[in-house]
């Protein structure tokens, strides 16, 4: 954590969840142990619903059902419509139905597992299914996924699950309240004075003491969410191929980008995970698409150069909805 946010006014706790770091920050101490379990109950039926890593979970019943509709629960309709507006938003750069071209990439378990394996894997470019294919009814809380495709909501459930408990969590404490999930960070409540300061670097991309590698920002939120996506933290090896966890949904392979890391401030967390997610997949020119997007953005280069869009790196002031 920062030294900015280890302040009086506010308190921290730090602890992993979902395969990430999970960083709680909230602007009364007194209401920390309080928020941080109702922030665990929370990460905790988010993993149930949406991991694609627990053969538990609701997400993985759905490899079965054949393009059958199935009743899910609400809070992984919510997850699948946040991941399926994700798509649209981004005109498919960032799709749910990449899971068996993760597989395929050998990322078919949690990350820490993932580095220790060095199984030859076959690359092989392949389209993914796309993401229309799949049928999510809100108002019978059904969704249909053709055979054959396995979900993955890698790409939006982390950071939706951070505005989620931001929200929830700031309107039963009646503080302000910071949640990030690996980077993926959310804030609501009222903010400290001068606002979350919140560094943004290549390893992690959010509040961290550890020491930034490459060029980093330090950057003002008052709300919304600002979120990371890079080809540099979620790297391993296997079978003498370099691999990482951006997925090109036009071949099924890692994403070859001009960029390493793409940070983006938006009006939810989500918002801005999918547009920093899309640009790595975009490539050259994701900076203009973010700028006629009107999305405050900061894009390092593989050499490290850094290119920002208006409105980045000052203070960042975006309403969001409240969580439902």
């Amino acid at each position: 954590m920062s030294a900015s946010l280890e302040t009086r006014t506010t308190a921290a706790a730090e602890w992993r969840a979902l395969g990430t770091t999970v960083r709680l920050v909230v602007t009364d101490p007194a209401l920390l142990e309080s928020c941080n379990l109702l922030l665990a109950r929370h990460l905790a039926e988010v993993d149930a619903a949406c991991s694609r890593f627990r053969a538990d979970s609701e997400l993985a019943a759905l490899d079965g059902t054949a393009g059958r509709p199935v009743r899910v629960s609400p809070l992984l309709a919510e997850a699948l419509d946040v991941a399926l507006r994700a798509a649209e938003a981004t005109d498919g750069t960032v799709d749910p139905t990449v899971g068996s071209a993760m597989d395929a990439l050998g990322y078919d378990r949690d990350f820490t597992l993932v580095r220790e394996d060095d199984r030859p894997v076959r690359l092989t470019v392949r389209r993914t299914p796309g993401w229309r294919t799949v049928r999510l009814d809100r108002a019978t809380g059904t969704v249909a996924v053709p055979e054959g495709i396995r979900l993955d909501l890698g790409a939006t459930a982390k950071a939706w699950a951070a505005d989620r408990a931001a929200g929830t969590l700031a309107a039963a404490a009646g503080c302000g309240v910071l949640v990030s999930l690996g980077g993926d960070t959310a804030v609501a409540g009222e903010p400290p004075a001068g606002g979350w300061q919140i560094r943004v670097q290549d390893v992690t991309g959010s509040v961290d003491e550890t020491p930034a590698e490459g060029p980093y920002d330090s950057v003002g939120l008052r709300g919304g969410g600002l979120a990371t996506s890079g080809t540099t933290a979620r790297r391993w090896r296997r079978g003498g191929h370099d691999l990482h966890h951006i997925v090109d949904p036009r071949t099924g392979l890692p994403v070859r980008s001009p960029w390493r890391t793409v940070s983006v401030a938006a009006a939810t967390c989500a918002d801005a995970n999918a547009a920093s997610t899309a640009a790595l997949v975009k490539g050259a020119g994701a900076e203009r698409w973010l700028q006629r997007r009107r999305l405050p953005a900061r894009l390092v280069a593989q050499n490290g150069t850094v290119v920002t869009t208006p409105g980045w790196p000052t203070q960042v002031a975006l309403e969001r909805e409240p969580a439902a």
